[in-house]
């Protein structure tokens, strides 16, 4: 049975790494969920080739709703973090060992929940200093599993072990 996947993002996500991990969730028979502040709101990618209109509103939501998390990159989770419902969402994803899939500036959501302590991961160049001052072993490569929960990866190219190695935990 396909898995229920909450997804946070806001304007200025990085395209492809929503567009292609959700195609791939969805044709392997899950529901991809997004969540933003508001339900019905249309939220526009960077590169302005993708736009995503907003299926639930983070206060209309519980994490127990949810069997795994997204997150994807661009400027999106910067802008998210700053709103502590976010946070505290994405949070209690790491606290009840859920899978959460973090990719390039995602991981931006965990370094302001305060979760990636002890965790192997990584993510764009531009945040390893911050993921290692929020105590993450920053590791260079295309993904990082860690502890069959966290799934990290740096940027759109390695979409294609981001996806392959989200699925393998659902």
């Amino acid at each position: 049975m396909g898995k229920k996947i909450a997804c946070l993002v806001t304007d200025m996500f990085e395209d492809s790494e929503y567009t292609e991990p959700a195609k791939s969730f969805n044709e392997a028979g899950h529901e991809v969920i997004t969540i933003e502040k508001e339900k019905g709101a249309t939220v526009k990618g960077k590169q302005g080739q993708a736009s995503i209109t907003i299926d639930q509103g983070i206060d209309d939501v519980s994490p127990g709703q949810f069997d795994a998390l997204f997150l994807p990159g661009g400027f999106s989770p910067d802008l998210l973090r700053a709103d502590e419902r976010f946070v505290t969402f994405a949070k209690a994803f790491m606290d009840d060992k859920k899978p959460v899939f973090a990719i390039c500036h995602g991981p931006q959501l965990l370094i302001t929940a305060k979760v990636l302590e002890g965790r192997k991961a990584t993510g764009y160049k531009s945040i390893k200093v911050d993921m290692e001052y929020a105590g993450a072993e920053y590791h260079d490569v295309e993904v990082v599993v860690c502890g069959n929960q966290l799934v990290t990866s740096r940027d759109p190219d390695d979409i294609p072990a981001f996806n392959r190695e989200s699925l393998k935990l659902l």
